[in-house]
């Protein structure tokens, strides 16, 4: 494997991670690539990843005992910070009861009370393991009740990795450079079309040739694996009025903003409201969930109650369920969002006036909790194109110049960076002081 990543001739040595490295090599003897996530693998960006040790509030520490200032966040859940006192204590709890029952518990009623009374557009949800499954879980029910069978998805955005999303997809299929993945039959994907994130004619187009046949409009509102893009103002509510106009679906998938940009996710900022919502990371607090909610006439349309089958031995596993609660009930503190986005907007406004400074050309995104950096002289970034045009090269230097001074970024320009409410104002400044030298010396060699 690679130790050491080449930069336009300039070699960035990864920081001594003896341990980390023996690690690597045996965990590829037994994993596919030494990693149960391709993202992890550092491919992008070149080097050995650490092997974590432990993680408390904002801060990992990996075998070698390093210690980093963490902004992955075990890619979006930790919002309250890792170890979180109330969220362990009950995981503990609900552990001594009893691992999984496949039986009915109090926990699952009482996470999915909380989300049906925070969500605007959600009266009855089905939980599940993952945010693949809920989404799978939505695009079958919007096929079942419509009784059509054409899909739109965004190109960029990341769904999971159920077959017939893995077409122009994000994350780390487009991490890897693979825009869709050997092995997906093509008759899976010849019912999923692609428009453009922010371009609304280009989702009229379709419906102009398929509106008849088009189940629904699968999006994650701020997309969130191909960087971070806001939504342009009316494009959200031009999606909306689409479907309302062809009797198609709406569906948020909002694995990634539910309950980080708000309490009410991205539905708490907009005011238009979707058919079905795909949920997961904080809903978890840490553990495997997902979760798929409407109204309680979709929702009604899967089994036992409906003709739209789903399944799942682990769905509302008892630990998963405790994690989840704990974590919403520590957010509903009052000023936990304030707290979030204050210190996400000292974060990014740091960053830029830095890297001016250095006369780095940087856009950054962000919303409550969520950034993203695109090392680009665009004035901003909005479409998946543009994010293309941006110089990964620089990004890899800033990865590996900031892990070098004990911050820890996602190892792919393609995924999003995530502030927690264990982030303060020492923790912030002691990353701004690290971008301050990495932009400085560093990153002044462009290529």
């Amino acid at each position: 494997m690679i130790d050491l990543i080449e930069m336009g001739g300039k070699s960035s040595a990864s920081v001594a991670q003896l341990q980390s490295r023996s690690l690597f090599r045996q965990s590829q003897q037994f994993l596919v690539g030494g990693v149960n996530s391709p993202v992890r693998a550092y491919q992008t960006v070149g080097g050995i990843p650490p092997f974590i040790r432990s993680a408390t509030g904002a801060y990992l520490v990996d075998e070698d005992g390093t210690e980093y200032i963490d902004y992955v966040g075990s890619w979006g859940p930790m919002i309250l910070g890792h170890a979180h006192p109330s969220v362990v204590a009950a995981v503990q709890t609900a552990a001594a009861r009893g691992l999984s029952f496949g039986a009915p518990c109090q926990l699952e009623t009482l996470l999915a009370q909380q989300v049906c009374q925070r969500i605007p557009s959600i009266e009855k949800l089905r939980m599940v393991t993952s945010g693949t499954e809920a989404t799978m879980t939505a695009v079958r029910l919007a096929r079942g009740v419509t009784g059509r069978c054409k899909i739109i998805k965004f190109e960029g955005c990341y769904h999971g990795h159920a077959d017939s999303f893995l077409i122009k997809a994000g994350s780390g299929a487009l991490t890897l450079g693979v825009p869709s993945s050997v092995g997906v039959p093509e008759n899976c994907i010849a019912d999923t079309l692609i428009a453009q994130f922010n371009d609304l004619d280009s989702v009229l187009a379709l419906f102009a040739d398929h509106g008849t046949e088009i189940a629904a409009i699968i999006i994650e509102p701020i997309a969130g694996n191909m960087g971070l893009l806001l939504p342009r103002p009316g494009f959200i509510e031009g999606l909306r009025d689409i479907c309302d106009h062809y009797r198609s679906l709406l569906i948020f998938d909002e694995v990634m903003t539910g309950f980080r940009v708000s309490f009410q996710g991205f539905q708490g900022i907009s005011s238009v409201r979707p058919d079905l919502t795909t949920l997961g990371k904080i809903l978890g607090g840490g553990l495997p969930v997902g979760a798929v909610g409407g109204s309680a006439s979709l929702m009604e349309q899967l089994a036992p109650t409906g003709p739209v089958y789903q399944a799942g031995t682990l769905s509302g596993n008892p630990l998963a369920m405790a994690a989840g609660l704990a974590t919403l009930t520590a957010l509903e503190q009052p000023g936990c969002y304030d707290q979030l986005a204050e210190m996400t907007c000292q974060l990014i406004e740091g960053l830029r006036e830095r890297a001016r400074a250095s006369q780095i050309d940087l856009v950054v995104n962000y919303c409550c909790g969520m950034f993203a950096l695109f090392f680009t002289s665009r004035e901003e970034v909005s479409r998946f194109e543009e994010v293309l045009q941006s110089n990964n090269i620089l990004f890899a230097r800033f990865f590996h110049g900031m892990r070098q001074r004990g911050i820890y970024l996602a190892p792919s320009p393609y995924e999003v960076g995530f502030v927690s409410l264990s982030h303060h104002f020492l923790e912030i400044e002691r990353t701004l002081r690290a971008a301050e030298e990495v932009f400085a010396h560093d990153l002044q060699e462009k290529s």
